[in-house]
C-alpha cells in the first residue's frame, strides 16, 4: 500500500521523456543556474563516468578536466534545473562505472569512439 503511494508520487516529479545517454558517453549538460532574479543556462561538458539510483533518485556523474585538473559533478536525472543532455559522442566501454578514468591524465583519458 505505502509503497504504492511513493510510486504515484515519484511518477509526478519524473520528467516525460528522460535523456538517454550511456556510460563513456561525451555530453553537454545545461544545467539552470539562478542568481538574484536572473536566471541563466551554464553548460558543463565531460564524459558520463557513472550513473545510480532509479526513479527520481538517478543520479549520473560527469568529469572533465580543467586547467589540468580534475573536475566532477552529480546531476539528477530528473532534476528541473537540468535543462538538456546532449550527447556530442558515445564511447564503447565494457565497465558500468569508469572510475579509472581518475587516475589517468592526457591521451590516455580517452575512449574509443562507438559508431552508430
Amino acid at each position: 500500500m505505502s509503497q504504492d503511494i511513493m510510486n504515484r508520487v515519484e511518477q509526478s516529479c519524473m520528467k516525460a521523456d528522460p535523456p538517454e545517454f550511456e556510460i563513456g558517453d561525451t555530453v553537454d549538460v545545461h544545467c539552470l543556474i539562478h542568481e538574484g532574479e536572473k536566471t541563466r543556462t551554464q553548460i558543463f561538458s565531460g564524459t558520463v563516468i557513472a550513473r545510480s539510483g532509479s526513479g527520481t533518485r538517478e543520479m549520473f556523474s560527469v568529469r572533465r578536466i580543467v586547467a589540468g585538473q580534475g573536475v566532477e559533478r552529480k546531476f539528477p536525472v530528473h532534476s528541473p534545473r537540468i535543462a538538456k543532455i546532449d550527447v556530442k559522442r558515445s564511447a564503447v566501454v565494457k565497465r558500468a562505472k569508469l572510475y579509472f578514468l581518475r587516475d589517468r591524465v592526457g591521451k590516455a583519458v580517452r575512449l574509443k569512439e562507438r559508431r552508430r
